[in-house]
């Protein structure tokens, strides 16, 4: 923890207790972290050992599971959240003092990632904008030195479209009849899913384990009403199919 040298008091006394006041915030800080660490790591281990070992009836080990992993993402959560708000108040500290910094010459140490992202997925490349001038002394005389490259992780919300399948009437000539091309046929007779969409629903439904409700309710929310007897419809159909 740092301190604004204006903002220290002048006594001896008053300066011990604030520093004895800042030393113990900062122990208490680090004994609920490693508390938190401590609980995050054992609920690893149980869910790990459960995972590997049978015993007990399955669907009794499974809600057991699905229980301690809710318990380990919630430890999880309150980690990153307490590390951050350090990060954004330490931040607010620098910016009220008025410190800055100046980039170093020499190229900064990469933190390896804890799982590289996958190389088959598409990369889109985002330059931002170069400065104008250096930070430091405000000269413009700049050269590029080199690049370093962050990569962030996206995912692009479902895109829903609706497919006008048309065939188009031609008359003859000759004889006057109407000659029309065939209608494409649909994965259910009369219906209107698609197959991938169809695919979807079910793999929620039975993969992810995701009711037909919820289904109808995130659906809703993406500006499409489905019902629920529909979609309930829709997965009776492709099991018979």
């Amino acid at each position: 923890m740092t301190f604004d040298p204006a903002q220290l008091p002048d006594d001896v006394a008053s300066l011990k207790a604030m520093l004895i006041a800042a030393n113990k915030s900062a122990v208490e800080a680090e004994e609920r972290t490693k508390l938190l660490d401590a609980e995050i790591e054992n609920l690893k281990l149980t869910i790990a050992k459960l995972q590997h070992h049978r015993f007990g009836p399955s669907s009794e080990r499974a809600r057991l599971i699905d229980q301690l992993e809710l318990q380990l993402g919630e430890l999880v959560e309150l980690t990153a959240q307490g590390a951050t708000a350090d990060e954004i108040a330490a931040q607010i500290k620098m910016k009220a003092q008025g410190e800055q910094r100046c980039a170093s010459p020499t190229v900064p140490r990469r933190r390896p990632a804890r799982r590289p992202l996958p190389a088959g997925l598409p990369r889109e490349r985002r330059v931002q904008p170069a400065p104008k001038a250096c930070a430091c002394c405000g000269g413009e005389r700049l050269r590029k030195l080199g690049e370093e490259v962050s990569e962030t992780l996206e995912r692009e919300p479902a895109r829903w479209k609706v497919i006008e399948n048309v065939s188009e009437k031609f008359t003859c000539r000759d004889c006057e009849s109407i000659t029309q091309a065939p209608t494409p046929s649909h994965p259910i007779a009369r219906g209107r899913a698609g197959p991938q969409l169809l695919a979807e629903v079910v793999f929620n439904k039975y993969g992810a384990h995701l009711p037909l409700n919820r289904q109808s309710e995130i659906y809703a929310g993406e500006g499409v009403d489905l019902d629920l007897s529909t979609l309930a419809d829709w997965v009776g159909a492709s099991a018979a199919t």
